[in-house]
C-alpha cells in the first residue's frame, strides 16, 4: 500500500490519463469544418471520430485482460506512449487519410488509459472508498465531454485545428511522469499464454458491430454474429481466455454491464444531440451551446462527490444509480418538451436534473463491479465495463442519428434511462467493508 502523498502523485497521474482519453472522445468534432477545409475529403469525415472510438473499445478488453496477466503498470505506460504517439502524428496529418490512421492508433492506447486508470484505483483503493476515487474520475469525464466541444472550437478557431492533438503532448509528459515514479503494484509472475486468436475474434466482432451502427448493412451484421460465436467457441477452450466467460456467470457483472450500456446511452444522446438542437432552433453559436452544456458538469459533479463520499460512510451504494436513473429519465423527457421558444434558464434547469442523475450512476455501478469480481479478474472486469460503456455511447449515437427529429429525440431516449432502473432492481448490494486508504 502506498503512502497517502505517493498514492495523491499517482492519482493526479490516472486523473490526467482520464481526462486526455476522455476529451479525445469530443473535442474534435467542432473542429471538423476546419479540418475539412485544410485537408479536404468531406465524404471521410465521420471516420475522423468513428476510427477513435473504434480504435479505443476493441482495444478495451485486450488492455485489460493483459494487465491481469502481466501487471498494470507497465501496460498503463505502454497505453501513455501510444497515445502520445498517435496525438503526435495526428498533429502532423497531411492528409484526412493519414489523419483517420493516426486517429485510430491514438483510440488504441485511450483504450488502455480508460480501462487501466480505473482498474489501478480498484487495486489501490479498499471497496468502501472506491465510489470516493471513482467518483473523481467520473468528474474527469464529465468535464471532458462537456469541455472537448468547447475547446476543439476555440482552437480551430483562435490557433489552428493541429493543437487539438498537439495539447496533449505537455499533459501526458506530466501524466507518464508521474506514473513511471511513483506507481508500484505487486505483479504475479507467472508463466502465461496469451490468447492471441480470442483477442482478434473480439476486435473483429467488435469492430463490425460498430461499423455496422453507423453503415447499417446486413453484411457487418451478419459477421459480427459469426464472429461473436467463433469468439464465444474460442474463449471455452482457451487456457487464459481474453475475456473469461466465468464472468457472465457473475449476476453483479451482467447487471452492471446492461445498465452501464443504457446510461451512456442516454448520456451521449444529451451531449451530441442538444447542442445541435440549440444551434438548429434556437440559432446558438457552436461556442454558446458548449456553454450550455455546463449545468450538465455542475450538477453531476455535485452528485458524484456527495454519493461517493455517502457511499465511503456506509458502504451502502444500489439506492443511488436506481435515484439517478429515474432523474435522468425526468430530466430526458423534461428536454422533450423544449421548442424554440424556449428560454435558456428552463434549458439550463433541465440539464441540471439530468446531470444530478447521471452524477448518481456510473461511478457507483463500477464500484459495484469490482467488488464482486476476484482480483485475478479486476482488470478485465473494469474493461468489460467500460466497453459496455463505450458500446452505449456508440450505439446510442448510431441510432437515436438516425431518428433525430428536433426535441423528440430526448424522449425516445428517455425509456433507456427506465431500462436502466428496472435492470439495477436486480442487483444484489453487498455492504462494502470500511478500510482505510493509504497511510
Amino acid at each position: 500500500m502506498p503512502s497517502l502523498s505517493q498514492f495523491k502523485l499517482v492519482f493526479g497521474g490516472l486523473l490526467l490519463a482520464m481526462l486526455l482519453a476522455s476529451l479525445d472522445q469530443t473535442i474534435v468534432a467542432t473542429a471538423l469544418p476546419t479540418i475539412v477545409r485544410d485537408l479536404g475529403s468531406t465524404d471521410q469525415l465521420s471516420w475522423v471520430v468513428t476510427a477513435y472510438l473504434l480504435g479505443a473499445t476493441v482495444s478495451m478488453p485486450l488492455w485489460g485482460r493483459a494487465s491481469d496477466l502481466y501487471g498494470r503498470k507497465p501496460l498503463f505506460v505502454a497505453a501513455i506512449v501510444v497515445f502520445l504517439v498517435g496525438s503526435a502524428l495526428s498533429g502532423l496529418a497531411g492528409t484526412l487519410g493519414q489523419l483517420i490512421g493516426f486517429r485510430a492508433l491514438q483510440g488504441l492506447g485511450a483504450g488502455g488509459l480508460m480501462t487501466l486508470a480505473m482498474a489501478i484505483v480498484g487495486e489501490l483503493v479498499p471497496g468502501r472508498e472506491r465510489g470516493r476515487y471513482q467518483g473523481y474520475i467520473q468528474i474527469v469525464f464529465i468535464v471532458a465531454s462537456v469541455a472537448g466541444p468547447l475547446l476543439g472550437g476555440l482552437f480551430a478557431d483562435h490557433a489552428s485545428w493541429r493543437w487539438v492533438f498537439y495539447v496533449n503532448l505537455p499533459i501526458g509528459a506530466v501524466a507518464l511522469t508521474l506514473i513511471t515514479t511513483s506507481l508500484h503494484l505487486p505483479v504475479e509472475r507467472r508463466p502465461v499464454k496469451l490468447d492471441y486468436l480470442g483477442a482478434a475474434l473480439l476486435a473483429g466482432s467488435l469492430s463490425c458491430l460498430l461499423l455496422a451502427t453507423t453503415r447499417g448493412t446486413d453484411v457487418l451484421y451478419a459477421g459480427f454474429a459469426v464472429l461473436l460465436v467463433a469468439f464465444i467457441a474460442q474463449e471455452r477452450r482457451a487456457t487464459e481466455p481474453v475475456l473469461p466467460l466465468r464472468l457472465f456467470r457473475e449476476p453483479v457483472f451482467d447487471i452492471v454491464a446492461a445498465a452501464l450500456f443504457m446510461t451512456t446511452l442516454a448520456l451521449m444522446v444529451v451531449i451530441v444531440f442538444l447542442p445541435l438542437f440549440l444551434q438548429s432552433e434556437l440559432g446558438m453559436s457552436a461556442t454558446g451551446s458548449g456553454f450550455l452544456l455546463l449545468p450538465v458538469l455542475l450538477a453531476g459533479t455535485v452528485s458524484t462527490i456527495l454519493s461517493g463520499r455517502a457511499i465511503a460512510k456506509t458502504g451502502r451504494y444500489k439506492r443511488y444509480p436506481l435515484v439517478g436513473l429515474g432523474v435522468m429519465a425526468l430530466g430526458l423527457v423534461g428536454l422533450s418538451t423544449l421548442d424554440s421558444a424556449s428560454s435558456t434558464a428552463t434549458i439550463a434547469a433541465l440539464l441540471v436534473v439530468f446531470g444530478l442523475g447521471f452524477g448518481l450512476v456510473s461511478q457507483v455501478l463500477t464500484t459495484a463491479i469490482q467488488s464482486a469480481v476476484d482480483r485475478r479478474d479486476l482488470g478485465i472486469a473494469t474493461a468489460s465495463a467500460n466497453l459496455f460503456r463505450s458500446l452505449g455511447g456508440a450505439v446510442g449515437v448510431a441510432a437515436f442519428g438516425a431518428v433525430y427529429a428536433g426535441a423528440s429525440v430526448f424522449l425516445y431516449a428517455a425509456p433507456a434511462a427506465v431500462i436502466g432502473l428496472l435492470i439495477v432492481l436486480a442487483l444484489h448490494e453487498v455492504p462494502l467493508p470500511k478500510l482505510a486508504v493509504a497511510r
